[in-house]
């Protein structure tokens, strides 16, 4: 298939894809007129790719998984270096789960100072510029 083929199949743009074939990512096969060719192996690179940034991997983080597929395995997390990857990104979100939740302990324990501040008392009137 050619390159608006494939975008077209995967939701993607073509200029997305010319930058993953820059990055290394996606194949650089051309036919004999030129133009770019894949098959349906490039198309499940490109899904492994996606899904992954969807997750929040960023692009070289994508690497390993690209690379098991292309060693002919039948799932890009098949292979020991996308595992790691895998780990790593754990590690990173239970990094940012903790900070995210002593941020939430910080904004609830001033909460409670502030509604213990006004006991019984009326609302306080907050009013910004403008049509107030």
């Amino acid at each position: 298939m050619r390159i608006g083929e494939l975008a077209a199949r995967a939701g993607t743009t073509t200029r997305t894809l010319r930058y993953y074939e820059a990055r290394g990512l996606l194949p650089a096969r051309r036919a004999g007129n030129g133009y770019r060719t894949y098959d349906d192996g490039d198309l499940k690179l490109l899904r492994q790719i996606m899904t992954l940034q969807d997750f929040g991997f960023d692009l070289e983080e994508t690497r390993p998984f690209v690379e098991c597929l292309r060693a002919g395995h039948p799932e890009g997390d098949s292979c020991p270096a996308s595992l790691g990857v895998y780990r790593r990104k754990l590690a990173e979100l239970d990094a940012l789960i903790g900070q995210l939740s002593s941020v939430r302990a910080q904004v609830g324990a001033q909460l409670a100072r502030a509604e213990a501040a006004v006991p019984g008392g009326p609302e306080p009137k907050c009013e910004f510029g403008g049509d107030a």
